[in-house]
């Protein structure tokens, strides 16, 4: 009943850039054939930072067929980069259909779909939790339907959890045959694609922007800038937005007398703040880079970016403190500040003071190894 009064909506987002994809796959089966292959290993993953993540699982399975799910269109883009075969997953309606025996099904961090354990587990297919986690947040909403997640947890013979904390969260609900081994993304190998020159002047990078937050960088900026010959390159998460975004800085350009330029247009950095409308280029920018504001972690309803990808590159990282999606891999990155978005500009000045951020890696992939041969 709902599928059918969701279906006007559905149909209107469909037109949209962000869900040209993605919903006619999900909720419509266009272009989303089912897996036939019964020997295959099947991961799910939601989005981009998921389907990076899989890198190196993936090379731990060479020999072996694999195809992957995901729910957003920059994780499929991303997934499509592995000799895999992939599809979106199907909004859990379709799935009893859909669903085909696989050799085993691996669920990547928080993606909890009852139908899609339920069914999966049915047809035959060895259920695996990879990297999983609850956030502190989630937890509370969690338990209030222990009785629920215990029932679809039941159907998970093994579970990889990113913390002890997310362990324990995991016993509370009731799941069983739980091991700690770290964040995977620990094991992820960070590069650029491009080498851009260092420039002489100091560079500001916002990464991962979402709305709200590049006003209060541009606000920090504008008043750095008083202080500090520095340039702002501001990188937002998701393309839709690259012309809203590239107008806000036209505003604050045009009062503030600041050069604007597009990264598209120009592909150098030669103005005072340059939009980067281009997707994969963030590394390649953490890498100019000299501090490095990471975004979605200023709103309370996102839970951070990842921040090895900065640190790797001797970014000074400065964030937000609603970075919950994130706890785990935060508590491998040292010197950072973590601040509000009023206080960004304080931040900008301090980072003066601060060594570069740094990573300390922790994961065993071995319980991994012995699972997949």
């Amino acid at each position: 009943m709902l599928y059918i009064l969701a279906l006007p909506l559905l149909i209107y987002l469909s037109f949209k850039q962000k869900y040209k994809h993605s919903i006619p796959s999900r909720f419509f089966l266009f272009n989303n054939k089912p897996f036939k292959d019964e020997e295959a290993i099947w991961f799910h993953v939601c989005s981009l930072g998921e389907a990076r993540a899989l890198k190196p699982i993936l090379n731990l399975i060479k020999n072996q067929k694999v195809n992957i799910t995901t729910t957003t269109q920059t994780g499929q883009a991303e997934a499509k980069k592995y000799d895999a075969e992939v599809r979106y997953l199907p909004y859990e309606m379709f799935l009893p259909f859909w669903i085909k025996k696989q050799k085993m099904l691996v669920v990547l961090e928080a993606e909890f779909w009852y139908m899609l354990f339920i069914i999966a587990s049915n047809k035959g297919s060895r259920v695996i939790l990879l990297n999983a986690r609850i956030s502190e947040r989630s937890a509370k909403k969690y338990l209030q339907f222990a009785w629920f997640y215990k029932k679809m947890l039941s159907r998970a013979e093994m579970i990889y959890a990113q913390s002890e904390a997310d362990k324990n969260r995991f016993l509370a609900l009731g799941a069983k045959n739980i091991q700690v081994i770290g964040n995977i993304k620990l094991a992820g190998e960070i590069k650029k694609t491009k080498t851009y020159k260092k420039l002489d002047v100091e560079v500001i990078v916002a990464g991962s922007t979402h709305p709200t937050e590049e006003e209060s960088v541009l606000k920090a900026f504008v008043e750095y800038k008083k202080q500090s010959d520095a340039k702002l390159i501001i990188v937002p998460r998701h393309p839709e937005r690259f012309e809203e975004v590239y107008k806000l800085m036209e505003q604050y350009s045009s009062i503030h007398q600041l050069t604007l330029s597009k990264f598209s247009d120009t592909k150098d950095f030669s103005t005072d703040m340059i939009l980067v409308d281009a997707m994969g280029e963030l590394n390649n920018i953490y890498a100019i880079s000299d501090i490095a504001i990471l975004c979605g972690a200023f709103k309370d309803d996102v839970g951070g970016h990842n921040p090895l990808e900065p640190a790797f590159f001797g970014c000074k990282i400065i964030t937000g403190k609603h970075f919950f999606h994130q706890k785990e891999l935060f508590k491998y990155v040292h010197h950072v500040q973590y601040v509000e978005s009023d206080e960004i500009h304080k931040a900008l000045r301090y980072a003066k003071d601060l060594p570069p951020s740094m990573v300390e890696e922790s994961i065993d992939l071995k319980p991994l190894e012995k699972l997949f041969s």
